[in-house]
């Protein structure tokens, strides 16, 4: 079975310029996920997708792969679906390969580590039998009671529940589990990506195990860095 792996980087990031190459704990940001890939016990291949130079040249000295990214598909509002199967219509089109499934690696978690990685595949394949096609890691939240946001256009705050019916702390059949999307691992099967057009198929599970800190800030490279020094520190690497 092959199990291709995309980690998609982008060279364009405004926030922190540079950032997934910018060093954490004295490598690229980028270097985690290539390691977590190519230390798994399932992944066959791994490829990087991005349009920089730059970092298309750091990549290629960790010895991974690079799928060199249309220009169109780089820009600030180019989502990731499409990034993914243009990598799955170069390598069908220049090499007629073709996965049995794609895992998506963000660069931005780098403290998923190859554990965590083989750990979701095992979820998947232990879940096949019931109808599964992907998995993604996850993040209880608790409920859905009390839950606000801010809108980032208006500032204005909305309600994600309908509290005029607020129900009691009793109402537990009213209260319903949350979770989120690390961000961390996508697994799915590739016509199904294919027929869907994102990398999250019709019946998924959630795979819960790990540790995510999604690089977004100064503060969150810190955190990352911390966390990673103490993996270091402790023998095997354990956690």
């Amino acid at each position: 079975m092959e199990i291709l792996a995309i980690i998609p980087v982008r060279g364009g990031s405004k926030g922190i310029p540079g950032k997934n190459i910018k060093l954490l704990a004295n490598r690229p940001l980028v270097a985690y996920s290539i390691d977590a890939a190519k230390g798994s016990k399932y992944v066959t291949r791994t490829v990087v997708s991005t349009e920089s130079r730059q970092i298309k040249q750091v990549v290629q000295d960790l010895g991974a792969e690079v799928i060199d990214r249309p220009q169109e598909l780089a820009q600030d509002e180019t989502k990731t679906a499409p990034v993914l199967l243009h990598v799955l219509d170069y390598l069908k089109q220049n090499e007629d390969y073709e996965p049995d499934i794609v895992v998506l690696l963000q660069a931005t978690c780098p403290l998923r580590d190859s554990k965590e990685l083989d750990g979701a595949f095992e979820l998947f394949s232990e879940k096949q039998i019931s109808g599964c096609d992907s998995v993604f890691a996850g993040k209880m939240l608790g409920t859905t009671h009390a839950k606000w946001r801010q809108n980032p256009d208006t500032g204005e705050y909305e309600c994600l529940y309908d509290y005029r019916n607020r129900p009691r702390r009793q109402d537990k059949d009213k209260h319903f589990p949350m979770l989120r999307e690390t961000g961390a691992t996508y697994i799915i099967k590739t016509d199904v990506m294919k027929e869907v057009k994102d990398f999250i198929g019709k019946k998924p599970e959630v795979y819960f195990g790990g540790t995510c800190v999604d690089i977004d800030t100064v503060q969150d490279f810190e955190t990352a860095a911390e966390i990673i020094e103490q993996r270091r520190a402790k023998p095997n690497g354990s956690k």
